[in-house]
């Protein structure tokens, strides 16, 4: 980072503060950080998205453009109901063997 501070120092106080976030999923097995860190989901109903309104082309008012995109939202929805992106088995017995418990708290009755 200290070798950009000087010629993107924007770009440097917005990583540093998004650090943590941006490595969140390191610690997650390699099976699921690979679909974790694409947005290819996203990207693919944005593009479904934008060609159903080449179709239209013009909407009479902005109601007409938000029901289209509802309606597309809606059906991508109960398309995926019956799927599953993730097997969460594995991710589970993962969390059971890695994330530790949190300590009990010993309060310190003197400092009361």
């Amino acid at each position: 980072m200290a070798r950009f501070a000087e010629t993107a120092p924007k770009s440097c106080v917005c990583l540093e503060g998004a650090f943590e976030d941006m490595f969140a999923i390191l610690p997650l097995p390699e099976k699921y950080r690979r679909r974790l860190r694409t947005s290819n989901m996203q990207e693919r109903l944005n593009e479904e998205i934008r060609r159903r309104e080449k179709v239209i082309r013009i909407f009479p008012n902005d109601a007409a453009a938000i029901r289209m995109v509802g309606a597309l939202l809606s059906e991508q929805n109960d398309e995926w109901l019956g799927r599953a992106y993730f097997d969460m088995t594995e991710y589970f017995e993962w969390k059971a063997t890695t994330v530790a418990k949190p300590a009990a708290v010993k309060r310190d009755r003197r400092a009361a």
